[in-house]
């Protein structure tokens, strides 16, 4: 099995406590539907900073959080992201970048 890395693109919306609790169930509910594939639930990103390779400052990305799966392949880890509350929007303002982890062994 293969390592896939999660990153989240787009902004977090302000949610009432009603459509946090809702966000939530959605969000567990998908948890449970991966099960063990899911190795690292992850975590949502804070404050960002980009530093170029010339050692000056840059503009971060748009990338809001991660979460880590694993996965037979890319085209699993793509299809576990169906049910994903972070993708319910429908605005194409939100994506998902996936990636495989490659072992540095």
């Amino acid at each position: 099995m293969a390592k896939f890395i999660y990153l989240y693109r787009g902004s977090i919306p302000e949610l009432t406590a009603e459509q946090g609790v809702e966000r939530e169930a959605a969000f567990a509910a998908w948890m449970e539907k991966l099960g063990p594939a899911l190795v690292d639930i992850g975590s949502p990103f804070g404050q960002s900073a980009s530093v170029l390779d010339g050692g000056t400052e840059g503009t971060a990305g748009e990338l809001s959080g991660y979460s880590i799966v694993e996965a037979v392949d890319l085209a699993q880890a793509k299809a576990f992201t169906e049910g994903l509350p972070f993708l319910s929007g429908h605005d194409d303002q939100h994506a998902v970048e996936i990636f495989e982890l490659l072992s540095m062994e």
